[in-house]
């Protein structure tokens, strides 16, 4: 008998949508009340590490994008000409023999995966709403929604986002979004056939790098030192990006002479958050980036997101009181998200540093043998 029969999840992102599909696999009546009322999603690119695909795996979701996505071996080590310096390999499939060691997909690819398998799971989808209001009474949660209608649920669920709406009502003495001194610049091209897997070039003004996403295309990433978080106007990102590039030979070199608009160019500050214990209150929990939000340098924002939904399915099933479920889940989450975010902030200040490329794979490499380690 699970702790509870019916659950909203407030923000239809990667970690909403996870909880709904596990949810309904569970035999837990899922709702998700998601303020976009096209369900839209933006970004160019992402890279799934190995344990990202293992989690989608266990979602069930593995062998779409593999098919729709693209998956590979390990990385290329680049200086800023594209001459290779290390050609990693990963011995074997260590997360066992379904399971990539590493792949790319587009954002908006991915959000139709999810959002497919988020219908077809039989989840209630309400779009062009959200939460405006909570109050919990006993062994419920009575929520007044934006069109003014009002439901009661067992278990209400933060997943939208770093700017949570149901983190400000239910923690509002939580820490507010942090900014990194970075940028990330992006943009989806054409995939020449000789880009077969991520290539990450350093030694050059900035860290970038591709990271191939499909059978022809991939999205090139570029990381830059912007203190005083300047406003990029979205007019000038071709110009603005070409100027990072400069100094880059190769592939990087080839695509700054071809950038364009039509490259899906996007920009956005890097922010960081972590919220600490508890992430529950009574029966409203935080889960995705409403807890935990961080920056790309490990490549596991939606891993964490989807981990995070998989736990949380799993206890409320085997828990018979919510509150046993919570607090578990806290217990088996917060460390594991915790090296995430503070480890992906110190490659940041590493990476702005000019420290030396050992360093930072080193801390690299050790973060990601923790994230192998099952959840």
């Amino acid at each position: 008998m699970s702790a509870v029969e019916r659950v909203l999840i407030v923000g239809g992102g990667i970690a909403g949508m996870a909880l709904a599909i596990g949810l309904q696999r569970a035999s837990i009546a899922a709702e998700i009340a998601e303020i976009d009322p096209d369900w839209r999603v933006y970004g160019a690119g992402i890279t799934i590490t190995g344990p990202t695909l293992r989690a989608f795996d266990r979602l069930g979701l593995l062998g779409r994008i593999e098919a729709e996505g693209f998956c590979s071996e390990a990385a290329r080590i680049c200086d800023q000409n594209g001459n290779v310096i290390l050609a990693s390999r990963v011995a074997g499939q260590p997360l066992g023999p379904r399971i990539p060691n590493s792949g790319g997909i587009l954002r908006p690819v991915l959000h139709r995966i999810l959002s497919e398998a988020t219908r077809a799971s039989g989840a209630r989808v309400r779009l062009g709403m959200t939460a405006d209001g909570l109050e919990q009474n006993g062994d419920r949660v009575a929520v007044r929604f934006s069109d003014g209608s009002s439901e009661s649920f067992d278990l209400v669920v933060g997943a939208d986002g770093i700017h949570s709406r149901i983190r400000e009502m239910a923690f509002p003495d939580a820490p507010k979004p942090a900014f990194t001194g970075q940028g990330c610049w992006r943009a989806v091209i054409a995939r020449p056939v000789e880009i077969d897997r991520p290539q990450v070039y350093v030694g050059g003004p900035v860290k970038a790098g591709v990271v191939p996403v499909s059978r022809d295309e991939m999205y090139l990433f570029v990381l830059q030192h912007v203190p005083d978080n300047p406003r990029m106007p979205e007019a000038r990102w071709p110009e603005l990006l070409e100027e990072q590039l400069r100094g880059f030979g190769g592939v990087l070199g080839a695509i700054r002479d071809r950038l364009d608009a039509s490259a899906r160019i996007n920009y956005r500050p890097l922010e960081k958050l972590l919220v600490p214990p508890p992430w529950s209150q009574g029966r409203v929990v935080l889960i995705g980036d409403a807890a935990h939000a961080t920056t790309p340098h490990l490549a596991s924002g939606a891993g964490l997101a989807v981990e995070d939904a998989l736990v949380l399915c799993e206890l409320l099933v085997s828990e018979s009181a919510i509150e046993a479920a919570l607090s578990r889940f806290l217990q088996r989450r917060y460390e594991r998200c915790r090296m995430v975010v503070e480890n992906s902030a110190k490659l940041g200040e590493l990476e702005m540093q000019k420290s030396a490329p050992q360093q930072q794979a080193e801390l690299s490499r050790a973060s990601m043998l923790t994230l192998a380690e099952s959840i």
